[in-house]
């Protein structure tokens, strides 16, 4: 393994491991909220993730970058998905009991 590859995975498992921590710590209340603020990141991570898996370097950082590309989309998609279910939540169901 080259000392780029090597620094890279210690980047990659750090930051798996600190996120991990950080996001174990956080109260089950506060879940949904923090994944639809966080939904700019990850499509900042998937623009990233389209340049890695285009560039032409060779066919292990193509493969992984296709992968990246994979969980990033997945990671937007639900993303959205729970911020649309949130705010459902808080959507008026019809004239409310007090109205006349």
């Amino acid at each position: 393994m080259s000392q780029t590859s090597i620094m890279g995975l210690y980047v990659f498992v750090l930051g798996a491991f600190v996120g991990w921590q950080v996001l174990s710590k956080v109260p089950h209340l506060l879940h949904t909220p923090l994944m639809s603020a966080t939904n700019a990141i990850s499509g900042i991570s998937l623009v990233g993730s389209l340049v890695a898996a285009g560039s032409d370097h060779d066919t292990l950082t193509t493969v992984l970058g296709c992968l990246a590309v994979t969980a990033a989309t997945i990671n937007v998609v639900g993303g959205f998905l729970i911020t649309d279910r949130m705010l459902r939540m808080f959507k008026s169901r019809g004239p409310s009991r007090g109205a006349r």
